[in-house]
């Protein structure tokens, strides 16, 4: 049996849906169908990609690590099919919480204004690429270090480091604040999309507490709720203000850089213009 479009498709809807029946309810099918049709795929590849033992379905290791290249690939597919539109299909930036901070809009105006013939699309999603690898974008911001094959990366700028406190601790009444400051208590971080790991504390002041959370508002929320605090950058501040959380500079934290990623093999031919008219935006040197 060989792997059809038909089987990668299937697969991403329960990966998505994370429930055998939503997704076949949204590729129109049956639920045995889709059942038969992911153990098919199962069987070909000869490892198990979806966990059905627990009360929710989940993806397995090798789930995930598949997942990525099956959207990829079928991305690329229907990019393949709707070739003759191409030069004028949207071109879809992924970011994963802040976007290019307060250059979003000024972005968003001039590539209106300059290339009216290819709307830009900004899209959240909550996953450390945006999107990009699993084929969702065909660019996206990332933070951070990238060191997912078949990206490719443009500096566009550094960003400072600010902490997040709720705005009730008595850390909000400080100008200023250090790594050291908030290693003192619990530390907030978003595991699925963030950019602060415990590695940004210096090994003889890393936090020995910390709460886990999967996105942007449920950061905020926890720091408002008086869980912890965290480490962010400035962009967050600025686009991600909260009566209940207080911003303040982080000076002993190190700049965080800000990339302009798309994938090597399938490039939107709009991506150059993209990096350009961002780069100019931004001031990037």
């Amino acid at each position: 049996m060989s792997i059809e479009l038909r089987h990668l498709r299937c697969f991403l809807a329960i990966a998505e849906e994370s429930n055998v029946t939503r997704a076949a309810a949204r590729l129109g099918l049956t639920q045995p169908s889709v059942s038969r049709t992911l153990a098919s795929l199962e069987k070909r590849m000869g490892v198990r990609l979806v966990d059905r033992s627990t009360h929710h379905l989940a993806l397995t290791a090798e789930g995930r690590v598949f997942r990525d290249k099956a959207a990829a690939a079928v991305a690329a597919f229907d990019e393949a099919l709707d070739a003759g539109r191409l030069p004028h299909r949207p071109l879809r930036l992924g970011h994963a919480w802040s976007a290019l901070g307060p250059y979003t809009t000024p972005l968003l105006r001039r590539w209106q204004r300059e290339h009216p013939d290819t709307p830009l699309e900004l899209l959240r999603i909550d996953d450390r690429t945006a999107g990009l690898a699993r084929g969702e974008v065909d660019a996206a911001v990332l933070r951070g270090p990238v060191d997912t094959p078949g990206l490719v990366t443009e500096l566009l700028f550094t960003e400072p480091r600010v902490a997040a406190v709720p705005s009730d601790d008595p850390l909000a009444a400080r100008a200023s604040l250090t790594l050291a400051d908030l290693a003192a208590g619990p530390v907030v971080l978003n595991t699925v999309s963030g950019l602060t790991t415990p590695d940004l504390w210096p090994e003889e002041i890393r936090p020995t507490a910390t709460v886990t959370v999967a996105n942007t508002d449920d950061w905020l929320t926890a720091i408002a709720a008086g869980r912890g605090t965290g480490a962010s950058v400035a962009s967050t501040a600025q686009m991600h203000a909260h009566r209940g959380v207080t911003y303040r500079p982080l000076t002993d934290a190190p700049s965080a850089p800000v990339f302009l990623a798309w994938r090597s093999a399938s490039p939107h031919p709009a991506v150059r213009r993209l990096v350009a008219l961002a780069r100019a935006v931004a001031g990037a040197r």
